[in-house]
C-alpha cells in the first residue's frame, strides 16, 4: 500500500462508528475535514484529546471543518468510553469516533507502522480541503498528545493562503503579518493585491499586513 501524500486525493470509505454507518464523503461534504486517530478506547492521553477536540468544537465550524475520529475498537466500546470523555472533560462529544474494528481506515491512510504497533493506530491527523485532497499530515507517537490549538493555526494558515497570494511564517498567528510571494514582483500587482502596503526586508522576502482582515 502507498503512503498518502500532500495533495493526494483522500481515499472514500463506509465505516461504522459512535454515530451509525458513515460515508466520509458524504460525511464531508463541502466542507473541510480533520480525520485523527487514536490507538485504543479508554487510553488516558486520547481521552483528553478527544475532550478538548469537543470543547473546540465550535472553532472548527466556524472554520467550515468537520472533525472526525477513530479507534480500532468496537461502535458499542466508543459510546460507553465517550460518557468517560464527556464525564472527566467536562464536555460533550457530539462528532462521531469511527470504529475500526477491521482496521479497513487505518490500512487506507497508514495509520498503522509496524515498528512502533503491529495492531494499534499512530495518532495521525490528516487535514482535508472541500476538494477531498489531503492537505497536512502530522503522525504522533502514542505518548505524545497532539496540539489542536496548532491543528487550527495550520487550518487558518491554509484556507487563508489558498485565498491570498501569501504563506505565514514561523510562529505566526491569525491577524500577525504574513509573506507575499516571491513569484509576485510587478509593482502594479503588488500594489493591487496587496492596498495595505508591504515592507521589503530582502527582494525575496517581504511582509504584508493579513489581507482578509
Amino acid at each position: 500500500m502507498s503512503t498518502l501524500r500532500l495533495g493526494d486525493i483522500a481515499p472514500d470509505f463506509e465505516q461504522d462508528s459512535s454515530l451509525g454507518k458513515i460515508n466520509f464523503y458524504k460525511f464531508l461534504g463541502d466542507s473541510w475535514g480533520v480525520l485523527f486517530s487514536h490507538p485504543a478506547d479508554f487510553t488516558p492521553v486520547c481521552t483528553t484529546e478527544l475532550g478538548y477536540t469537543a470543547i473546540v468544537s465550535g472553532d472548527f465550524a466556524k472554520r467550515n471543518t468537520k472533525v472526525i475520529a477513530l479507534s480500532v475498537d468496537s461502535a458499542e466500546s466508543h459510546l460507553d468510553w465517550i460518557k468517560d470523555i464527556n464525564e472527566t472533560q467536562n464536555t460533550k462529544v457530539a462528532y462521531p469516533i469511527l470504529a475500526d474494528v477491521d482496521h479497513k481506515v487505518a490500512k487506507l491512510y497508514d495509520m498503522i507502522h509496524p515498528n512502533a504497533s503491529t495492531t494499534l493506530t499512530v495518532r495521525s491527523v490528516f487535514v482535508i480541503d472541500p476538494a477531498k485532497k489531503v492537505r497536512l499530515i502530522l503522525t504522533y507517537p502514542a505518548s505524545t498528545g497532539r496540539n489542536f490549538n496548532e491543528i487550527l493555526r495550520a487550518l487558518d494558515s491554509l484556507q487563508l493562503t489558498d485565498s491570498h497570494s501569501v504563506a505565514t511564517p514561523a510562529n505566526w498567528e491569525p491577524g500577525e503579518d504574513v509573506i507575499i510571494a516571491p513569484s509576485i514582483k510587478d509593482p502594479a500587482v503588488l500594489k493591487e493585491k496587496f492596498p495595505k502596503g508591504y515592507k521589503e526586508i530582502r527582494p525575496y522576502l517581504r511582509t504584508t499586513p493579513q489581507p482578509d482582515l
